[in-house]
């Protein structure tokens, strides 16, 4: 499984690595330059739902032509195999506005869903291994009325132990793709969806606990300006796929874990006004420590830069309502306006849809219709002769965080604005 997570996270090596492997003299033009005027206060704004729901319906068909629900489609998980197709049909599954599929939606799910049921994987990995699965799988099963999903969700309990071991990954136990923080999302999905408990609040900290000595553990030994860093394959990164931000929200949202354990609390808060303070002028991170200082930072994408740590300062400014936070996602938005459009293709984790959601998050922080307009607009390019010629095509083109299931959970989520989230990293929530 070590040789999967290689050529998984291949993708995530720091710009500066990308840089030097380059031809000399060659540049790097990574997104296409946004043709679109900004919205104007006051415009109306219509969304063309039957058409969203069209694109919607060609991809979903495309998807099931070209990627089978097979053993032999598996590997990745949800990121990049057929459980992330798996849970675009449940996520369609309980849109309203296409409920007349509900039930279509819900079987395609599940035939999407048993190979990886029957395929053993990486059992502690969310992202990409069979935690995931596990978790899709009992919230599935539990909508379908099915018993199995007693059986999967103590599958997924089952993991717990591993996770409070401190060094159960040696590259990396903490971070979302193989870690705990994932393990963390996994675990509040699944109570939303389920409405009802998965563990304890006690359980649920002693996992935040272990994060955070973990963190401070390696903050110390490392001489990190930061009260919390933590490493992947030796990586101190930053966005959202392996870095920092992400354990930091699943921290501040693990149900009560800032009032339960005070000096944890502290070390979060300063955790993240220092990765407020990494903020360019320009509104993007580096995509790791080693970047910080470069004069630009090329990486506007959710795994790496601005369109996937702005999760992490909404979630804080929810919180404490610090202006600052507040600032820095509208900060994000802006160069994610105007770099990101991206010819890596369509999807998610590096694609237009991931950076789209962006602009979907901020119109629910901030109320305001020009963000709706913006998402609209990154869906429409998507359709556009420019980006279908010269876009990309991902390595994983039907996936959910590579490819077009992630883009039908974008669009989707443009019908009914006021719910959208982006997968597995739900800010509004407050989990009970």
């Amino acid at each position: 499984m070590l040789r999967n997570f290689n050529v998984v996270t291949s993708i995530f090596r720091p710009f500066k690595y990308l840089l030097s492997t380059a031809p000399l003299g060659f540049k790097m033009v990574r997104f296409f330059p946004n043709p679109y005027d900004d919205y104007k206060p006051g415009t109306s704004l219509s969304i063309n739902k039957d058409e969203l729901i069209t694109q919607i319906n060609e991809h979903t068909k495309n998807i099931a032509k070209r990627l089978q629900p097979t053993r032999k489609k598996v590997a990745g998980g949800l990121y990049v195999g057929i459980t992330g197709v798996s849970y675009m049909f449940y996520y369609l599954s309980k849109n309203p506005l296409l409920s007349e599929h509900k039930t279509m939606y819900l079987q395609k799910a599940l035939e999407y869903l048993k190979p990886a049921l029957d395929a053993s994987q990486d059992k502690t990995s969310f992202l990409l291994g069979d935690a995931g699965t596990f978790a899709l799988a009992t919230v599935l099963y539990k909508e379908l009325g099915d018993d199995h999903s007693a059986e999967t969700l103590q599958a997924y309990k089952s993991l717990y132990n591993l996770f409070l071991n401190p060094k159960f990954v040696k590259w990396g136990g903490d971070e979302l793709f193989v870690g705990r923080a994932g393990y963390l999302a996994g675990a509040l999905w699944m109570s939303r969806e389920l409405k009802t408990s998965v563990f304890t609040q006690e359980e649920l900290h002693k996992i935040c606990d272990t994060i955070v000595a973990s963190g401070r553990e390696y903050a110390s030994k490392h001489k990190s300006p930061c009260p919390l860093m933590y490493h992947y394959y030796n990586t101190e990164y930053l966005g959202a796929a392996h870095g920092i931000s992400f354990i930091l929200q699943m921290l501040l949202t693990v149900p009560g874990y800032i009032h339960y354990n005070k000096s944890a609390a502290y070390d979060i808060k300063t955790s993240l006004e220092y990765l407020a303070s990494l903020q360019t002028e320009e509104g993007n991170w580096p995509c790791c420590m080693e970047e910080v200082g470069l004069p630009e930072h090329k990486l506007v994408h959710w795994c790496h830069g601005a369109p996937g740590t702005v999760y992490v300062m909404a979630k804080a400014y929810l919180i404490y309502k610090d202006q600052r936070f507040y600032d820095a996602c509208v900060k994000a938005g802006e160069i994610v306006w105007n770099k990101g459009l991206l010819r890596k293709g369509p999807g998610i984790c590096h694609g237009v849809a991931g950076n789209g959601y962006v602009f979907l998050l901020l119109h629910r922080l901030t109320g305001d219709a020009k963000y709706l307009h913006r998402a609209k607009l990154f869906a429409d390019f998507m359709n556009t002769e420019e980006f279908i010629s010269e876009a990309r095509l991902p390595d994983n083109p039907e996936s959910l965080y590579e490819g077009s299931a992630g883009t039908v959970c974008f669009l989707s989520d443009l019908l009914i604005p006021d719910k959208a989230e982006f997968p597995f990293q739900d800010v509004f929530s407050t989990y009970n």
